[in-house]
């Protein structure tokens, strides 16, 4: 089966070799751009967009890459579409389906991303759900790649929620066998289920280590790369003060940062909370890439949409 007759729902649905080769065409693009070279690869391509969630780099990226390699996006929010009328996400599918050569999604429930894929007959890209986010994790990759030029050496350290990161993170770490030291409050950890099985994969392939702490200072002793993320996302807001009190001590800031490899990086997908999950010193400091990985969910996302929607040869 090709990647133009699968789905991106969650890291899981690319090989190693297809996640890895994703890193050096990003490189590619990125470096065309920015000489001012045209990359058409995808001409007369359209993309369907379902953003069910508010998003500033989901929708620009995924915009952009599409015009800039010869292709068009459609933008569908709720409240401009029948979805928010009530048509059920199948019928939605099917429509766009014959519009579109792909469909991005951006939505809360996994299983809603599930079932347009069930019924889409194109590919459909998981945008972000309250359980994954593997096109932002895919760019903390490319990131990495960049700056380290090494992604099996480093040491990855999370620290904060259990979120819908920590799980695309997880998925990385298995399938690419990395050494990933997650930090969560109790409470707070990642699905039982998702460590289950990518220790599973790590236990028959021999690669790569998963480990879960309660203390973020074990997760940054020695780590090269450093992610975080809000303590409250999307659909949690009223939980704010609750996560304020049971995330204290996980910040990174500068104490923590003391802790890690001389050359860390840290990495924040934004936006940022400063003076929460992450200080205001080590966001705009000289460890920070943050910036750097929000500028390559284009390059990436242009990657993403080559494999997926069939680049021109």
């Amino acid at each position: 089966m090709t990647p133009q007759e699968r789905d991106l729902l969650t890291l899981w649905d690319l090989t190693a070799e297809e996640l890895m080769a994703l890193f050096p065409r990003a490189a590619e693009l990125k470096v065309a751009r920015q000489r001012g070279q045209e990359t058409r690869t995808l001409p007369g391509k359209m993309l369907g967009m379902i953003f069910e969630k508010p998003s500033t780099r989901t929708r620009v990226s995924f915009e952009v890459a599409t015009v800039e390699l010869g292709g068009h996006a459609v933008y569908l929010a709720p409240e401009g579409s029948q979805i928010g009328r009530g048509e059920p996400i199948s019928d939605t599918a099917r429509v766009l389906g014959g519009y579109c050569h792909g469909i991005v999604i951006r939505t809360f429930a996994q299983a809603r991303a599930e079932e347009l894929a069930r019924w889409a007959p194109v590919p459909v890209i998981n945008g972000l759900t309250d359980h994954s986010h593997p096109c932002q994790v895919i760019a903390d990759l490319f990131t990495t790649y960049e700056l380290l030029g090494d992604l099996q050496s480093p040491r990855y350290a999370w620290i904060g929620d259990g979120n819908n990161m920590a799980h695309s993170w997880i998925e990385a770490a298995a399938i690419l066998g990395l050494d990933l030291v997650l930090a969560c409050p109790e409470g707070y950890e990642p699905s039982p289920a998702v460590l289950a099985r990518a220790r599973e994969h790590v236990r028959r392939t021999g690669k790569g280590r998963i480990e879960l702490t309660h203390n973020p200072r074990d997760a940054a002793r020695s780590a090269r790369v450093i992610s975080t993320d809000v303590w409250a996302s999307m659909g949690q807001e009223k939980e704010a003060q609750a996560r304020r009190k049971a995330f204290t001590g996980f910040c990174v800031d500068e104490s923590l940062l003391l802790l890690a490899a001389h050359d860390s990086i840290v990495l924040h997908c934004l936006p940022a909370h400063r003076g929460e999950e992450i200080s205001e010193g080590v966001l705009e400091g000289p460890h920070s890439a943050a910036w750097r990985q929000a500028e390559n969910r284009l390059h990436s996302q242009k990657a993403i949409l080559e494999l997926f929607l069939g680049k021109a040869r």
